[in-house]
C-alpha cells in the first residue's frame, strides 16, 4: 500500500534482508517499533458546505512488521452513519463506498468493540504491545513495541474523537497516541507536501489504491 512505501522512504521501515534464513545472524534493528498499526477511515461528506458532523463509514487498519515490511494482520470493517444515514452521490463518488456496503455494516460502536478484540488477539499471538503497556521487567524479545500511524491528525485527532464526543462513546484509550507521517515528511524533508499523492509523487512512488 501506498503509506509502506512512504513509510520505507522515510527510514520507518526496515528493508528486508536479502540472506537466506539460515545465513541470517540475529536481527538488531534500530527501529522503535517492531509494528505499525496504519489507519485510514473514509467519513461522509458533501459537496456543498454544511455544519453537518462526518461519520466514519469505514474503518480500515492493517499490521506492518517493519523488520519483514510486510502486512501481518487487517481488520476492517464499513459502519452504519446514524446522523446522516443516507451517503451523499458526492461520497460515493469520492470514496467508491456505496449506500449498500454502509447499510451491510455495523454501528461505530460496534465496530471499536470489535477492533478492540483485533488488538487483543494481536498482544496475544504476536506479543504486540503499546508504549504506556511497555514493562521494563519482562523480555525485550517478548515484547513487541507497536504504534498507530496516520497520515496527518484528521483520522484519530478530529474524525474519531469528535464523533465520540458526539455520540457519547468511549474510544479506546490506546487511540489516544499516534505517528502524524505527514509531519514525519515535513519534518525530515524541510517542506510541505502537497497531500499524500503528492508526497508519493516527490518520493518518485506510484500511488496504488482507488484514489
Amino acid at each position: 500500500m501506498s503509506t509502506k512505501k512512504l513509510a520505507k522512504e522515510l527510514g520507518l521501515l526496515r528493508k528486508r534482508s536479502q540472506v537466506s534464513a539460515a545465513q541470517k545472524k540475529p536481527l538488531v534493528s534500530n527501529q522503535i517499533f517492531a509494528y505499525l498499526i496504519v489507519i485510514d477511515f473514509e467519513s461522509t461528506c458533501w459537496r456543498e458546505k454544511n455544519n453537518y458532523g462526518q461519520e466514519i463509514i469505514e474503518f480500515p487498519a492493517v499490521l506492518l512488521n517493519t523488520y519483514t515490511g510486510e502486512i501481518d494482520s487487517v481488520f476492517h470493517t464499513y459502519i452504519q452513519p446514524q446522523e446522516h444515514p443516507t451517503l451523499s452521490e458526492f461520497c460515493t463518488e469520492l470514496t467508491g463506498i456505496t449506500q449498500t456496503q454502509v447499510e451491510a455494516g455495523v454501528p461505530l460502536h460496534i465496530c471499536l468493540s470489535r477492533f478492540s478484540r483485533w488488538l487483543q488477539t494481536l498482544q496475544l499471538q504476536k506479543g504486540v504491545i503499546f508504549p504506556k503497556e511497555l514493562r521494563t521487567t519482562a523480555p525485550l524479545t517478548s515484547q513487541k513495541p507497536c504504534a498507530f500511524l496516520t497520515w496527518s491528525d484528521w483520522d484519530l485527532g478530529v474524525c474519531l474523537h469528535y464523533e465520540c464526543k458526539r455520540k457519547q462513546l468511549h474510544k479506546p484509550d490506546v487511540l489516544n497516541s499516534w505517528i502524524d507521517l505527514r509531519a514525519t515528511y515535513r519534518q525530515f524533508y524541510n517542506r510541505k507536501p502537497k497531500g499524500l499523492n503528492g508526497a508519493l509523487q516527490d518520493l518518485g512512488i506510484q500511488f496504488s489504491g482507488s484514489r
